[in-house]
């Protein structure tokens, strides 16, 4: 039995997984986030630890198991949020700084473009995890070899190992902008860039490998996999070869291909960033469209505006109407991410007429996700043959067809909606031999249903110039 952490954006879940990667128990919270200025977004980093030892116990329960029966622990997580704690006490000096937060979009403009690009496989932009880090350093006046720094993976690890352990993995420091993506180190020059005292850094561990002894509800219990939600995803789909692709619907939308071991420079538009893979495997890399507002767009239909009372409302809708009525959505909310990265773009929706419903809204923000997921594969430097997806909303089916239709391309659903924490599983099994192999993984994989494309290639091109028009009146930028 493995325990598997997945403390995304929005909630925790943890699963217990048996040897046939089946989740055998599941527990889930929600956790609460913070907006204290506009386009700041914050969390507790100690109502974060809370949510994983309540939904450990919850799982553990909901499988009939006691922690002592584990073999081990995986973790996956939100990515580029920052947490700085102090190393003598473990409290943290100030909320988590969320992936999503836009407070240091002015610093990323002065940071030298052809250093970060080329060093980190990643972009200016407020999204990545040094800034922040910057950020929270300038108002402590705490010396910082008092202090320590990570991604929520590093947060979770030194709490379930009592301060014992300090350490990230791969993934995870891929996506902080202080690490060289080519040799998978700590950069001495960004850490100069962004002031950063390499004290306060995190060892560098793999993805699948031992990385430390948790102590969890009385119980030690081997931590032997870590990845970032996207990476894990990626593993999780069983997306093994270069060429293979998937998507994961959540909060963000991120598309995610295997490139296998090129190292080279990022495709215009898109992220390199390093790929989890199994015990003593070549180094990986993937490239990445990072979509910055997928689900929230929902979400932000239902707690922002109240037009719609739940998530599933928007299938029932977006069917009641043959389109969107010339409505066009473009869910700019924390700015544009791949492959436009414009964090000063402003959501925007256009096209309203007095006849226009919720249901017109509903079905535009449904095409919004869909839409930048096609924008995200149009500058993919390699062919999408299938998309395999994952996430919440995959459970919705009028989006999956519409993915389909716009990409021209197969969406293949993952059975299981948790594809992150199964790759979190898998990764850990594969460090204490649970599985031999990433074949043994593959072979455990189920897949669920596969939509075809069905609409012409006149309507697909209508609605994609309706959507770049809605797209390029988003812009401040003169």
């Amino acid at each position: 039995m493995i325990l598997a952490i997945d403390q995304g954006t929005t909630g925790t879940t943890c699963l217990v997984v048996d040897e046939g990667l089946r989740p055998v128990g599941r527990g889930y919270r929600e956790i609460a986030q913070h907006f204290p200025v506009p386009g700041w977004v914050e969390h507790d980093p100690e109502e974060i630890w809370a949510s994983v030892l309540l939904t450990a116990e919850e799982a553990l329960a909901d499988a009939g198991i006691a922690a002592r029966e584990l073999t081990a622990i995986g973790i996956t997580n939100q990515r580029e949020t920052t947490v700085v704690w102090e190393r003598e006490s473990g409290r943290p000096v100030h909320p988590a700084i969320v992936w999503q937060d836009r407070r240091t979009a002015a610093r990323c403009a002065e940071l030298p473009e052809d250093l970060i690009r080329v060093r980190t496989g990643l972009v200016r932009d407020p999204y990545f995890s040094a800034t922040k880090l910057e950020w929270i350093l300038a108002r402590t006046t705490l010396p910082q070899e008092k202090l320590a720094f990570g991604t929520v993976d590093a947060w979770l690890v030194w709490k379930l190992t009592g301060g014992g352990r300090h350490a990230t993995d791969l993934t995870n420091a891929s996506r902080t902008m202080l690490l060289d993506i080519a040799t998978g180190s700590w950069d001495d020059e960004l850490l100069e860039l962004f002031g950063v005292d390499r004290a306060m850094l995190p060892d560098v561990v793999p993805s699948s490998g031992h990385a430390a002894e948790a102590e969890l509800l009385g119980s030690t219990v081997p931590i032997s996999g870590i990845a970032g939600d996207q990476q894990a995803a990626l593993f999780g789909q069983g997306c093994f070869a270069p060429g293979e692709v998937k998507a994961t619907y959540g909060t963000g939308t991120f598309v995610l291909a295997n490139l296998g071991g090129d190292a080279g420079p990022p495709s215009p538009g898109l992220l390199k960033t390093a790929a989890a893979t199994a015990p003593d495997a070549p180094r990986q890399f993937a490239a990445e469209g990072a979509i910055l507002v997928g689900g929230a767009a929902v979400q932000w239909l239902r707690d922002g505006l109240g037009v719609i009372a739940d998530a599933a409302e928007t299938e029932r809708l977006a069917r009641e109407v043959d389109s969107t009525g010339g409505v066009t959505f473009v869910p700019a909310l924390t700015g544009l991410g791949s492959p436009h990265w414009d964090p000063d773009a402003r959501g925007l929706i256009s096209g309203i007429t007095r006849g226009t419903t919720r249901a017109h809204l509903a079905r535009a923000a449904l095409e919004a996700i869909a839409h930048q997921v096609a924008d995200v594969l149009e500058v993919l430097p390699i062919g999408t043959a299938v998309l395999r997806a994952d996430g919440g909303a995959t459970a919705n089916a009028f989006l999956m067809q519409l993915q389909a239709d716009l990409i021209g391309s197969p969406v293949e659903v993952a059975a299981d909606a948790d594809a992150t924490a199964l790759g979190a599983a898998a990764l850990a099994g594969l460090a204490v031999g649970t599985w031999q192999d990433t074949t043994a993984v593959a072979s455990l994989l189920e897949r669920g249903e596969r939509y075809e494309p069905s609409l012409g290639v006149g309507e697909v091109a209508g609605l994609r110039d309706s959507w770049r028009d809605g797209l390029a009146r988003t812009s401040l930028r003169p």
